[in-house]
């Protein structure tokens, strides 16, 4: 993993801008830790999670994430505890967190996180890797920095 000042900074730059690109904002975050399918939902008056940006999510999966519940799936588990998910392999996963067609993505070590800033939700962020793996720590509290950064531009 490469500074994560740098990433901080590449993400206040796009912040900084009257309307953000959710695209490019989300390719950096996936850049950054070396992932290859991202997802970042926010969350509408009506306390649904909505697809705002995605990277890598096959197609036909689309309508299946563009809305989301709170406590369904990873990111709506995220969203309900307000605390990071993690899976070290979607493919084998079995505890029910993750929905079903998840596996469809062909991801295996992923990570969701709340977009959190004074102690309200504003949505989620996803990220994931094709290969099983375990987040740090540090990336895990980087991910939610950054997904704080997002709630405040949010705001």
């Amino acid at each position: 993993m490469t500074n994560s000042k740098k990433i901080i900074a590449a993400i206040h730059t796009e912040l900084s801008k009257d309307t953000p690109n959710w695209d490019t904002l989300l390719k950096i975050i996936l850049e950054h830790f070396e992932c290859s399918t991202g997802t970042l939902h926010f969350l509408d008056k009506d306390f649904l999670l909505q697809l705002q940006s995605q990277v890598g999510i096959p197609e036909f999966l689309i309508p299946k994430l563009s809305t989301i519940p709170i406590g369904k799936g990873m990111a709506g588990i995220a969203a309900e505890r307000k605390k990071p998910v993690e899976m070290c392999n979607l493919q084998t996963d079995d505890s029910g967190v993750a929905i079903p067609s998840a596996k469809d993505t062909k991801v295996e070590g992923s990570l969701a996180a709340p977009l959190m800033h004074n102690e309200k939700l504003f949505g989620t962020i996803g990220i994931a890797k094709p290969v099983p793996y375990d987040f740090t720590k540090a990336e895990i509290n980087l991910l939610m920095e950054i997904g704080e950064l997002i709630s405040k531009k949010l705001s």
